[in-house]
């Protein structure tokens, strides 16, 4: 962490030098498996080496102010540890003040206040979870400061309790999960049912990840997921009366196909039809990518797009015009939107070679078609959260 960000933690807080502590979440982006994390089914996502940086630093009173170089408008936030209510103009703020909440909730008692400030690299809006970095930087700095000794797993878990509970975003396990739980060179493949997971070497050969950001704001985001998650959870119900499954995750495509007609709605139908399908993708992409078989797994990238536009509908026009631009640039493996949908992020693998070629023709295209300016990061995979050291 670099010492200017010190010194504006010093400034913004008047303080010294002495007993700062430095924290680190990571962003995250998720490589395949895509609406299927609250449909019991599985992802495959890996930490990046851009996130969020927290300094912190006790105080001996009970207020906890808050500063992020993100939101400087929005000055220093205020908050007494006594009083941990939402707040819709503490914005950003809300996200820590829920995980404070939550472990409080769970009996892990935040003793005294404290200063913090935040720093990210994540886009605001971009789908690379850039709330969930920023409660999982919180849950790891609480643990590490207070002497909770929160098993790691245990700790995202509350960390995803407080954007359900405290935000209201019904989100499933996988960012904070992901953002916690990262390894370096290395994607996890998280059965979101039972939080099982495997470690997958992350091997591209000569071959890049690059994250595109539609810079489209995703205003429909959020209502868009509530009602998917309701679509599936029809689907669901219409199953259980012939099949003893809990969630559709633990259906094969096989036995989708045979039993799909018991779903009465056709749109509950096409909804369903995703969310099996594509984590029977999600298993077969990590299958192939342990074979190193990296074209098939961009074929399965590949088919997942066309999945979440045609079946599950989440897309957009900003997402598929990106998308199809990639798919058509020589070097492109695999090409897909990644997130919630309705703008954010795309993630491709692209061959070295042709990365400087795909970012400018790529961009030309998706600025002919929508007007607008995309975002290239070339990106590598990190570690989970962790404290670092002060540089």
């Amino acid at each position: 962490m670099s010492k200017q960000l010190l010194d504006r933690f010093n400034e913004i807080f008047q303080h010294n030098e002495a007993n700062s502590r430095a924290f680190f979440a990571p962003g995250r982006v998720n490589l395949i498996g895509e609406h299927t994390d609250y449909n019991g089914g599985h992802v495959f996502p890996c930490a990046l080496t851009i996130g969020t940086m927290a300094i912190v630093k006790k105080r001996e009173d009970r207020l906890v102010r808050f500063y992020s170089t993100n939101f400087e408008q929005l000055g220093i936030i205020e908050v007494a540890l006594d009083n941990l209510q939402y707040e819709k103009n503490h914005d950003w703020a809300n996200y820590p003040k829920g995980v404070i909440a939550i472990l409080d909730q769970h009996g892990y008692k935040v003793e005294s206040g404290f200063d913090v400030l935040y720093s990210g690299e994540i886009p605001n809006g971009a789908g690379l979870s850039s709330s969930a970095s920023i409660e999982v930087v919180t849950g790891i700095l609480l643990n590490e400061l207070f002497s909770f000794e929160i098993d790691r797993v245990k700790l995202v878990k509350m960390c995803q309790q407080a954007e359900n509970e405290f935000i209201g975003v019904s989100c499933g396990i996988m960012d904070q999960f992901a953002i916690g739980m990262g390894k370096e060179k290395h994607a996890v493949l998280l059965n979101c049912d039972n939080l099982d997971y495997v470690y997958s070497p992350l091997d591209l050969e000569n071959a890049s990840l690059i994250i595109t950001n539609t810079n489209k704001r995703r205003g429909l985001a959020d209502s868009k997921y509530n009602e998917r998650r309701a679509e599936c959870e029809r689907a669901l119900g219409n199953l259980q009366k012939e099949l003893g499954i809990s969630s559709l995750g633990e259906l094969s495509p096989t036995q989708f196909d045979q039993y799909e007609h018991l779903i009465t709605n056709k749109m509950d139908r096409k909804r369903a039809k995703h969310a099996v399908y594509e984590n029977a993708r999600t298993k077969e992409a990590v299958n192939k990518l342990q074979e190193g078989d990296i074209q098939a797994f961009g074929k399965l990238m590949n088919a997942s797009h066309v999945s979440l536009r045609d079946d599950y509908e989440v897309t957009g026009h900003e997402l598929d015009a990106l998308v199809e631009a990639a798919w058509r640039q020589e070097g492109v493996i695999g090409s897909r939107m990644t997130g919630a949908g309705f703008g954010g992020c795309t993630i491709s693998i692209v061959e070295d070679d042709y990365i400087a070629s795909f970012i400018e023709k790529v961009g030309a295209e998706y600025e002919g078609k929508t007007g607008l300016k995309a975002d290239f990061y070339v990106v590598n995979v990190g570690d989970g959260a962790k404290e670092v050291s002060i540089k």
